[in-house]
């Protein structure tokens, strides 16, 4: 099984889910820095695509989110991959890879069950 992580270094919530892969024996063989290693639009919409849509990526807690007063209005399909691709913050992370399948957050059960399919 290959994994690819996307994700921060130096957010907690990615290292808690890359020490919950390495408990499971799931072997990350890539860890994507989001930060330092732009995503474009294709390879957002790709990640969007294997994870149920745009809207499992889009991190709604993102600092901008509320600065931009998003978290007011409806924000569209279309939005969201623009503020993605404007703004690293605005994916849900982690991102987990494997195979054609991704999932965006972390959470222990929803890993296991993603991590047992």
């Amino acid at each position: 099984m290959e994994a690819v992580l996307y994700w921060l270094p130096n957010c907690d919530t990615c290292k808690k889910a890359a020490a919950f892969l390495q408990q499971n024996n799931v072997v990350v063989t890539r860890f994507h820095n989001l930060k330092l290693e732009m995503l474009n639009r294709e390879q957002i919409f790709q990640l969007a695509k294997m994870a149920g849509g745009i809207e499992n990526l889009f991190s709604r807690r993102a600092i901008k989110y509320r600065e931009l007063g998003l978290n007011k209005r409806e924000v569209s399909s279309d939005e969201m991959l623009e503020f993605i691709i404007s703004d690293y913050t605005f994916i849900k992370r982690p991102v987990l890879v494997i195979n054609d399948s991704a999932i965006s957050g972390f959470s222990e059960k929803n890993y296991q069950g993603f991590i047992s399919k």
